[in-house]
């Protein structure tokens, strides 16, 4: 899942956030497209690569264990995570999006879920081994990011793992719009809420050299 922003995205969430409502128009995205998934700037139906690549890299082994995906749009990285044995978890704000993804892949293991992350079930809370993170804190205002970044991590168990993809803030950038890039400072945040930091890297996105990435893993004490 990429995050190719276009002009006519940033507008539409723009709209939004000014009306007070900072997740609205992921669904009027989703709607608008009406089934075309070249409209969706995140969705290229196929897994992120670089969680490809940090699953096999890292031998994950899912079986017997919990994970949910955050945002998952249309599905490519729950799906992803099933193959490695997760029993898996998957929401989105986007009614359009989780019908969509159900349609995609009707013979899922994939638990596909509308959900809010401003408004959790409670038998989600500190309920899951395994999160994934993939582009959304970044895609929400910086107004919000303590909440988003707080209700992220109240999703893990103890022990469990939090594997965060975002774009990366540079020292030397200057432009903070659509998406939000995420800075280390703010990333802290998941310290004081009782994670340590197993990982963290930073690298130019090997499909587009304009973006820096980081890939962060974090583990519940």
């Amino acid at each position: 899942m990429q995050d190719k922003l276009t002009a006519d995205t940033g507008k539409l969430a723009d709209a939004s956030i000014v009306k007070g409502d900072v997740t609205g128009w992921f669904e009027e995205l989703y709607h608008d497209a009406d089934g075309d998934s070249s409209i969706i700037p995140w969705a290229d139906q196929k897994p992120n690569p670089y969680l490809v690549e940090w699953l096999d890299k890292n031998k994950i082994d899912g079986e017997g264990k919990t994970a949910l995906v955050i945002g998952c749009g249309l599905g490519d990285d729950a799906e992803e995570l099933s193959t490695y044995g997760f029993n898996v978890t998957a929401f989105d704000i986007s009614p359009t999006a989780i019908n969509w993804a159900k349609k995609r892949f009707p013979n899922s293991d994939v638990e596909y879920c509308v959900a809010d992350l401003f408004d959790l079930p409670k038998k989600w809370l500190g309920a899951f081994d395994f999160i994934f993170e993939c582009y959304t804190i970044q895609a929400l205002p910086r107004s919000v990011r303590t909440e988003v970044i707080s209700k992220v991590a109240s999703l893990t168990a103890p022990e469990g793992l939090l594997l965060l993809f975002c774009r990366g803030w540079r020292d030397d950038q200057t432009e903070d719009t659509l998406p939000w890039a995420l800075k280390k400072e703010e990333l802290k945040k998941f310290k004081a809420l009782g994670f340590s930091e197993i990982s963290f890297e930073e690298f130019w996105d090997h499909h587009d050299s304009n973006r820096y990435r980081f890939r962060i893993l974090y583990k519940k004490i």
